[in-house]
């Protein structure tokens, strides 16, 4: 594969003068971490091949055997970003937000089969990818998680949409803790459709190349395929840790105010793995996360996609304003001292007042960057 190329654009020959677009991230070094370049390269050819009628359907994948997508890019957010106390006046982070955020909402309603290969690291950026995806894969390898209380953001690309679909509180704490879930998991909470090996991607390629387009719908062709190879894959399906854990999170999610839930979770002192990782996720993040994961979920319960979307576009955006996310990422993948210095440092210390702030329009009214969708 070419290096320079962020994005890999195919068009595989079928019957019937039809063809399969094929889609690869192409930067395995960083696991295929969504740059604003891949953004702009990616709603460009879902365009031009949702126009095209010669094109069944569509594959997107991660170059490489390690990742879909990490996430976006958020080293190269940081340097665009506010520290605490700043003024910020470059809008780059924020434009980025906004074109990945339309992409996403355009993959919720793409018009053809749209075919996520999700392998390896499937995280943040690359969630917002896959939620909307008409046919989403997971394999073996695959680890799930939206970990952005890790970095002073909140579960975003549309997490507000698909944590609140999740089964019963799941996807609060999922959003709250930045835990990792495996295919089994996403299949439980709805983030994929279809479990297969990893090893038999090349087969589920070839089926479709050699798929007759004209004996259905294009839709159900797709289905048929994936289904016949799951089954081929059932034996490698391991259990997830979501479903075996639904009581005890229904039950400790189940609190009146954003403190007190997270002193619920972070007060576990059990022997599950699983679990301790969570509270440690919590216990680590950004004091000021729970509140707008709390709250993204009460306000968005009930809102359209596309007003989702925008709702998390303010958010974002003030994210990057208000110096957590800076701050976040400078002590995880900059410094790498895993020592964020918080402002405010606790839960406890979060004020109404901040919390808000994150839900108030940066820009004059009638100028959201998403208005139209």
């Amino acid at each position: 594969m070419s290096k320079d190329i962020a994005v890999l654009f195919e068009e595989l020959p079928s019957v019937a003068d039809k063809k399969i677009g094929l889609a690869t991230l192409n930067a395995e070094k960083s696991l295929n971490s969504l740059t604003l370049e891949m953004v702009d390269l990616l709603q460009a050819q879902l365009d031009l091949w949702e126009r095209d009628s010669s094109i069944a359907c569509v594959f997107l994948q991660g170059a490489g055997d390690k990742a879909f997508c990490a996430g976006g890019d958020v080293v190269a957010m940081h340097r665009t970003s506010a520290a605490y106390g700043e003024s910020l006046s470059d809008t780059s982070t924020q434009d980025f937000f906004s074109r990945e955020y339309r992409l996403d909402f355009h993959i919720h309603s793409y018009s053809k089969p749209l075919i996520i290969w999700g392998n390896g690291i499937v995280m943040g950026g690359g969630i917002g990818l896959m939620s909307g995806a008409s046919h989403r894969v997971v394999t073996e390898s695959t680890r799930m998680a939206m970990p952005e209380v890790t970095i002073g953001l909140f579960p975003d690309v549309g997490g507000t949409y698909f944590l609140n679909h999740a089964p019963g509180k799941t996807g609060l704490f999922l959003g709250l803790t930045g835990a990792s879930i495996n295919a089994a998991d996403a299949l439980f909470v709805g983030l994929a459709d279809r479990f297969v090996e990893h090893g038999k991607k090349q087969s589920v390629l070839d089926a479709l190349v050699e798929a007759d387009w004209e004996s259905g719908t294009a839709n159900s062709i797709v289905s048929q395929i994936l289904r016949l190879c799951e089954q081929q894959s059932t034996a490698s399906l391991v259990e997830g840790q979501v479903q075996s854990h639904l009581a005890w999170i229904n039950d400790i999610c189940d609190a009146d105010s954003t403190p007190e839930l997270v002193e619920r979770i972070t007060a576990y002192q059990g022997d599950d793995v699983w679990l301790s990782r969570a509270a440690k996720g919590l216990r680590n993040g950004c004091p000021v996360t729970p509140y707008l994961v709390h709250e993204q979920m009460r306000r968005g319960k009930h809102l359209s996609l596309a007003d989702i979307f925008r709702m998390e576009l303010v958010m974002a955006a003030n994210c990057t304003r208000r110096g957590h996310f800076k701050e976040g990422v400078r002590a995880l993948l900059i410094d790498k001292d895993r020592n964020p210095q918080w402002t405010p440092a606790t839960v406890a210390e979060v004020s109404g007042e901040e919390v808000a702030a994150f839900f108030v329009p940066p820009w004059p009214a009638g100028e959201h960057p998403l208005q139209d969708l």
